[in-house]
């Protein structure tokens, strides 16, 4: 089939790979403009026009897609059908209407679950067994159409945020292809998604990592998780940042207050939770370098009734 393709980070670039290697022909991929990036604030491309420019595929940057003159561009070329995978911008009826086949969504979750921008670390920090991907025809509001396909992916003890993107974009890519395929043979079946069953999460942002530390230890140990790689969970030690990168849950009760280091050792320390402990396994001082907690300890003293606070 003739594809647009729409998207803009990581998770969207396995899905335009598979277009290619299925033999699809993608007439054009649509992207977020490119950004300032880093200390140098170098104008870095996005990872799909990377690999589209890779293809050598016509790319499209456009600062709003809605803009009559960048849909006129999309109509006169003619996709049978267009892919969006994490574009980063709602499409309006004006597009959507384009292609003969419509529009079709990939997105990151068992739908209706999870709606939203965020909706691969919320299965993490929620503590999900399972999520997957949807494929689905797009509507004018975010998440809301009739899915086509889905394919279940089960969580590991320890997945982060970050191990689950690799995962699901790799589905993605692979996922949409059966569904192009029902669709061009004239099998594909919709289904409407129980509203009932609708949950939404918004953006992610960077205060959420702050931890609060009168939280339960594995709703804690979660969020540590699901915010790895970005923006990752932190706490304050002596005025310094500390970034926590994994963690266990220790199934005690300690005295003393919520954040306080109960038990220390040459490769241990647990820190007091609002229910249960925290052993922590992999941290990172402002400025450093990860490390695990053991080779941290032989730098740095950690006394029994240090306190870390919710900055």
């Amino acid at each position: 089939m003739k594809v647009i393709f729409m998207g803009t980070p990581d998770f969207s670039v396995p899905a335009l790979c598979s277009l290619v290697e299925a033999g699809h022909e993608v007439l054009a991929v649509v992207t977020q403009p490119d950004k300032p990036k880093g200390r140098g604030k170098e104008v870095s491309m996005t990872p799909v026009k990377e690999k589209a420019l890779e293809y050598g595929i016509p790319v499209y940057q456009p600062v709003k897609a809605r803009d009559p003159e960048f849909v006129k561009i999309l109509k006169d070329l003619n996709p049978d059908v267009m892919v969006v995978a994490a574009f980063g911008q709602l499409l309006p009826k004006s597009i959507l209407d384009i292609p003969r086949f419509g529009c079709i969504n990939i997105h990151a979750s068992l739908l209706p679950k999870y709606r939203g921008a965020s909706p691969i670390q919320y299965a993490v920090i929620n503590g999900e067994e399972v999520s997957g991907i949807t494929t689905m025809m797009m509507a004018e509001a975010l998440d809301t159409g009739d899915m086509l396909d889905q394919e279940v992916v089960v969580l590991d003890k320890k997945e982060t945020g970050g191990s689950l993107h690799e995962k699901l974009s790799q589905v993605g890519g692979n996922l949409l292809i059966k569904t192009l395929k029902n669709i061009e043979d004239g099998t594909a079946v919709l289904k409407k998604q129980d509203e009932s069953q609708m949950c939404y999460v918004g953006m992610i942002k960077k205060n959420m990592g702050d931890i609060d530390w009168s939280m339960d230890a594995v709703s804690i140990e979660r969020l540590i998780r699901g915010l790895n790689p970005w923006p990752s969970a932190y706490t304050d030690w002596d005025g310094k940042v500390i970034k926590l990168w994994d963690a266990d849950v220790v199934d005690q009760e300690y005295e003393g207050v919520c954040g306080q280091v109960v038990e220390t050792g040459k490769d241990h320390l647990v820190v007091k939770t609002g229910k249960g402990g925290l052993s922590i396994k992999e941290l990172q001082l402002q400025g450093k370098k990860r490390m695990e907690i053991g080779a941290f300890l032989r730098g740095y003293q950690i006394e029994n009734g240090t306190v870390f606070k919710h900055m």
